[in-house]
């Protein structure tokens, strides 16, 4: 258990739960908002290796049986690791996350969309190949394949980080937690990549926020 500051503005503030082991990509998207908010939390290692997430109990809070999941103290629960990062900013007003404007707001969303869509399918054969296979059973057609669209998806968000600072425009917000997260697996996996510029001018500025060394950076892949 994690425990963070319990009063943000003076306020005292409940305790939350999230469920899942922190190596999930969509498990640290919620951790990197937490300790950007510093929300007061417990988090509960289930699912992968640690199991439990198929029990009636996590299943009562997730259907799905994945992982993350958001309990709050009164027992709600929601599920889907960027409507918790959405909800978390929204419900804290956490400005330096949730634009404030509402067309950048959609363009954060649109790109917590696209890595949903298109970067996370791009780069899945590649972490399974790569991380979760032993050697001698790995399909590299399968990883060559997949560096590949994930170096194409890439290349789309070197373009937009040509025009704006951070995915949203000029200021760094929610939109780009997601992609930050797969950003990180894709600059371990892929060695060779191209040059892109922008995106790594952009993943310096990330790397610099200490959530996002704590939360992300500092866990292995697995």
């Amino acid at each position: 258990m994690r425990r963070a500051r319990d009063t943000l503005g003076g306020e005292k503030l409940p305790m939350i739960k999230i469920w899942g082991r922190n190596t999930s990509a969509n498990v640290q998207k919620v951790m990197w908002v937490v300790a950007e908010i510093g929300l007061p939390h417990e988090r509960i290692d289930i699912g992968g290796p640690f199991g439990k997430n198929r029990e009636p109990a996590y299943l009562a809070l997730n259907p799905n049986g994945l992982v993350p999941t958001l309990e709050e103290e009164d027992g709600f629960a929601l599920w889907e690791s960027n409507t918790i990062v959405r909800y978390l900013a929204a419900k804290h007003r956490a400005s330096a996350l949730e634009p404030a404007d509402l067309r950048a707001r959609a363009k954060a969303g649109a790109w917590m969309d696209w890595q949903l869509s298109v970067l996370s399918p791009a780069i899945f054969a590649c972490f399974w190949g790569l991380v979760r296979t032993p050697p001698e059973k790995r399909d590299h057609a399968a990883i060559a394949e997949s560096k590949k669209q994930t170096t194409a998806a890439m290349t789309i968000l070197d373009g937009q980080l040509a025009k704006t600072a951070y995915v949203a425009g000029d200021s760094f917000s929610y939109g780009d937690i997601p992609v930050a997260v797969i950003a990180n697996r894709y600059r371990m996996l892929v060695p060779e990549r191209p040059p892109l510029p922008h995106l790594e001018r952009w993943y310096a500025a990330i790397s610099a926020r200490q959530a996002f060394r704590d939360q992300v950076a500092a866990v292995p892949l697995t």
